[in-house]
């Protein structure tokens, strides 16, 4: 005989017509008030869907759990070299870190991640910000769950305590001024819309130091969607002076400009040049080496981590801002660097 699944407050919230944050107050005697309305609406959705409470959960509410959990969009690439240095800093300070994928933005796994954050009662939350929607997120803080955001710029003080960001608008910046350096003659931004407020900043940033430092050269933005780089290569060969700086989104669309300039047979640095971000494998061992921002990993774990101990320790971050920028440091490799003369 198979066991009977068991409602969640997810089914509950639908039912009722509410948030799962309304949910949770009512169900688990929340120190939020809600009218009479709206908790008879609540339990009675709860009754007739035959919702039981997670009396372990409740508990855990009344105590430390000595557990953290955290949200990424995904676990390749940077994802998962953050949460490596994360769950090392967490060890180190006496708690379990607990991950979870938001699964490439799926509104499933992401209702899914919240409902077992909330039966938990995980002390703090970390949460990268692509990996969650503002109001989804909020119904973890309204339950009494305080978070940290990373890469989360501009997010409501009522949702995060702050957010420890990567300076990706700085980086793209200062690109655009090493190129113009470099003897650059235009310059151009190859990003990905996709990733939001991530490609956004770094937008920002290459907009930021074409205004400052190339008002007089040549400038384009495009996006990697549905872009045929060797075609995009040649255009941009043809109708500008050379030499040709790209900022690229990241090391892995900067490897695709590259193979696609290898290909063309583009003379690399004299044609193009190429500036990554992130600092990844590819871009130190790619024919010929990427340029890249490094990612400071463990001063950005230990940054989030420390912000939740502040706030369960109930210590002001003396001297802190709300949100921490984390500067990159940016490695030249034979993409930009200039040719040795004899």
């Amino acid at each position: 005989m198979s066991k009977p699944k068991q409602v969640t407050i997810v089914e509950v919230a639908a039912a009722a017509g509410v948030s799962i944050a309304t949910v949770s107050n009512v169900l688990n005697r929340g120190g939020i008030r809600s009218s009479k309305e709206t908790i008879r609406k609540v339990e009675l959705a709860a009754e007739q869907l035959g919702y039981r409470r997670n009396t372990m959960a409740a508990g855990l509410s009344r105590s430390k759990t000595y557990e953290i959990g955290l949200i990424l969009p995904g676990l390749t690439n940077y994802y998962g070299q953050l949460a490596e240095r994360l769950q090392i800093e967490a060890h180190n300070a006496g708690y379990h870190l607990s991950v979870f994928s938001s699964g490439g933005f799926d509104p499933d796994i992401e209702r899914r991640n919240l409902e077992v954050l909330l039966q938990r009662r995980v002390d703090g939350l970390i949460c990268h910000g692509l990996a969650m929607g503002f109001e989804s997120t909020r119904s973890i803080v309204n339950s009494g769950t305080p978070l940290v955001l990373i890469n989360g710029w501009n997010w409501p003080e009522d949702i995060a305590l702050g957010a420890v960001n990567l300076g990706f608008a700085e980086a793209c910046k200062q690109s655009t001024k090493l190129l113009v350096d470099r003897g650059c003659r235009a310059l151009c931004y190859v990003g990905s819309k996709g990733s939001k407020v991530i490609d956004e900043q770094r937008r920002n940033g290459f907009n930021a130091g074409v205004q400052q430092y190339a008002s007089d050269v040549k400038n384009e933005i495009v996006d990697t969607k549905d872009l045929d780089i060797e075609a995009f290569l040649k255009s941009v060969l043809q109708r500008h002076a050379m030499p040709i700086g790209i900022v690229a989104f990241d090391d892995h669309v900067a490897l695709r400009l590259l193979s696609a300039a290898n290909k063309l047979r583009i003379d690399i640095p004299n044609q193009l040049q190429i500036i990554g971000i992130n600092n990844d494998y590819i871009a130190k061992n790619s024919y010929p080496g990427i340029s890249s921002w490094d990612i400071p990993y463990n001063y950005q774990a230990q940054a989030a981590i420390n912000k939740l101990l502040h706030k369960f320790g109930n210590r002001a971050e003396s001297g802190e801002e709300r949100e921490i920028e984390v500067p990159l440091t940016f490695i030249e490799r034979e993409s930009t660097k200039p040719l040795k003369t004899e």
